[in-house]
């Protein structure tokens, strides 16, 4: 694959090693979700871990539920685009093993968005709004063709 070592200078970061870069740690969200949730702006939480999108969103949607998600949402952090290119990872698979860069989903009614990002934003933390809940079951992966370019 790479002929890369942990040791090695990162790819995307030479300011760190790859292994570094690679065993960074999961963020915790809970100071800045926490205003939110006392407001009771969301509905549901989903910590997007092992199961990617595909495994962890559906857990905390009602029954007769689904989402799609888009990812021309957010810009796709370097470490994940090196791992599908020297893994030869497609992105479905992507989708279903790792969080590509956003590590919490928050399920918010349309009456209460606005507020909820001003919410989370106000507590520094960056918000994109990645998909929707929609009938069905499951979770559609939209737009993956963007990972690739």
């Amino acid at each position: 694959m790479s002929g890369l070592e942990y040791s090695s200078s990162c790819p995307w970061d030479p300011s760190i090693t790859l292994g570094a870069a690679l065993l960074e740690p999961t963020k915790i969200y809970v100071k800045t979700i926490l205003p939110a949730i006392r407001k009771g702006l969301l509905k549901g939480l989903s910590h997007i871990t092992g199961g990617g999108f595909l495994e962890n969103i559906p857990r905390v949607l009602p029954s007769g539920t689904g989402c799609y998600i888009d990812a021309r949402a957010w810009g796709l952090p370097p470490v994940f685009t090196w791992l599908m290119k020297e893994g030869g990872v497609q992105p479905l698979e992507m989708s279903r093993t790792f969080n590509n860069g956003i590590g919490m989903i928050l399920i918010v009614g349309r009456d209460k968005l606005d507020e909820a990002i001003q919410t989370i934003q106000a507590s520094g933390e960056r918000v994109y709004k990645v998909g929707e809940v929609v009938a069905g079951e499951g979770v559609e992966m939209r737009n993956l063709d963007a990972w690739s370019s």
